[in-house]
């Protein structure tokens, strides 16, 4: 995907402007122009952009609820992959750790879809950040909490459609130790020495639990496309810390 700059339009915009503005709204949320027979679908929101009866917010909206986005990224996405993509999408970065994914996850979980995609953009972080005339885009590398936040950022916003597969987010991938550059997870190298971690901090979910969550659910959808050939190979492959991990992590 390539890294877009700061777009703002306003009332005073020229249609020009907000050709240029439209453009760059497809290239962040479709990581592309739609096609000809998508554009028909998108037709009233892109006349009602261009005429400024509407601003960028509410037409992010309406193409973030759209068929045509839920068409390329929800269907052909696992739940947590699509929740990763809206972030890269609607807030221009990575989510921050496990919490902010098991937060948004229970909305996907709970609200579907569009109900994601309307509570990101309607979030304070948002309006403070993009308001209501920006496009958005990649935050300046000062915003980040911490360099590691910036690194997730900067691979996920640098990824291709499909580059590393529909399955797992890259926060997964890389706490799990695998490498899924080429659309295909397996172990990547192990580090010299991992440090331990103390059982709170495990990804995704406290030691016990009562009654699960979504994203605990979603991650069980994940495990069993073990049954496939390409994940008993995969299986077979996780090493005994990560074995460790994922029991940790279902419970």
């Amino acid at each position: 995907m390539v890294m877009l700059e700061k777009v703002t339009v306003s009332r005073y915009s020229t249609v020009e402007e907000r050709q240029q503005a439209l453009y760059q709204l497809y290239a962040q949320v479709l990581e592309r122009q739609p096609y000809a027979y998508e554009r028909r679908h998108l037709a009233k929101a892109e006349k009602e952009f261009l005429k400024d009866k509407i601003g960028v917010k509410r037409f992010l909206k309406i193409l973030g609820t759209s068929s045509v986005y839920l068409d390329a990224f929800y269907h052909s996405s696992s739940n947590l992959k699509f929740l990763e993509l809206c972030f890269k999408h609607f807030m221009g970065r990575a989510p921050k750790d496990d919490e902010e994914m098991r937060q948004y996850c229970d909305i996907l979980m709970r609200d579907g879809a569009t109900g994601l995609v309307t509570a990101l953009i309607d979030s304070e972080e948002y309006r403070k950040q993009f308001g209501c005339f920006t496009v958005p885009y990649a935050y300046d590398p000062e915003y980040y909490a911490s360099p590691k936040a910036y690194l997730e950022t900067d691979l996920l916003n640098h990824e291709h459609i499909g580059q590393r597969g529909w399955a797992l987010p890259t926060m997964v991938w890389h706490q799990l130790h695998l490498d899924c550059t080429a659309g295909v997870c397996a172990p990547s190298a192990p580090p010299a020495r991992a440090p331990q971690t103390p059982a709170a901090d495990m990804p995704f979910m406290p030691p016990a639990f009562d009654q699960e969550t979504g994203l605990e659910a979603e991650l069980k959808k994940l495990l069993a496309a073990l049954d496939s050939p390409q994940g008993d190979r995969l299986a077979a492959s996780l090493s005994d810390a990560q074995r460790a991990r994922l029991r940790q992590a279902l419970g």
